[in-house]
């Protein structure tokens, strides 16, 4: 039996994909204008789902040494956190939910959101953990030699009026080298590094992710609904 959802709403949220890589700052853009619209009740919660070109975004803690090669454009990102890549094969999920309407947690919140990609994960067979030290979402690697754990998920958050944007970055198939750039979320030492579900051995394709994403997300958060087809055209 699943545990008791989290965060749930009456209202379903909308449930958006877009196919075609996004610009970094048209997506924050698009979620600056979505977040105001929720805070001001004037459009409903959302999820939005999509691939960007690389890149790196700087978090509020981001070290400048953790800059080891500017590859792609550095963006800095108003969500917590330090330096993450995003790129194809990646899947990114911001999520903008009002927390006034659910839970004003923002411990609950994140833990919520470490809890859907744990779930998501299990479709695939892998187990995935929380750190309470590292942020992200983390798989074991006993092949790799003992303490060993590579990250497969990661998380930023930032609230407005407590309406929450920006989200998660799932790996399902990124090119790895993209990450040995930066120090990715700041973790320096050699027993983690980052994976992703085809590196783990499972060729799923990003379509077989969104369905897992979105019951597992149902489960925590709520129903979700179809939104347009662009999500580019909220809000």
């Amino acid at each position: 039996m699943a545990a008791r959802p989290r965060q749930v709403a009456k209202t379903p949220v909308e449930w958006h994909i877009d196919d075609v890589p996004i610009d970094y700052a048209t997506a924050v853009a698009v979620m600056e204008a979505r977040v105001a619209a929720i805070a001001a009740g004037d459009a409903g919660e959302t999820l939005w789902l999509l691939e960007h070109p690389p890149l790196y975004t700087r978090g509020t803690s981001a070290r400048h040494e953790d800059l080891r090669e500017p590859r792609f454009p550095v963006f800095t990102a108003g969500r917590g956190g330090q330096f993450t890549y995003h790129g194809p094969g990646q899947r990114v999920a911001y999520v903008m939910l009002d927390l006034k309407r659910r839970r004003p947690d923002v411990r609950d919140y994140v833990a919520s959101l470490e809890e859907w990609i744990i779930r998501t994960l299990t479709a695939f067979n892998v187990r995935g953990e929380r750190r309470e030290d590292r942020v992200g979402v983390w798989v074991k690697r006993p092949d790799k030699g003992a303490g060993f754990e590579d990250k497969i998920a990661a998380i930023g958050v930032r609230l407005k009026r407590w309406v929450s944007f920006h989200g998660i970055a799932l790996n399902v198939e990124p090119n790895l080298s993209h990450f040995s750039a930066i120090v990715p979320c700041g973790v320096v030492d050699p027993r983690y590094g980052v994976t992703s579900l085809v590196d783990l051995g499972h060729p799923v394709t990003m379509v077989d992710v969104d369905i897992a994403l979105r019951q597992a997300f149902e489960e925590i958060f709520g129903a979700t609904q179809a939104g347009l087809p662009e999500a580019t055209d909220l809000p």
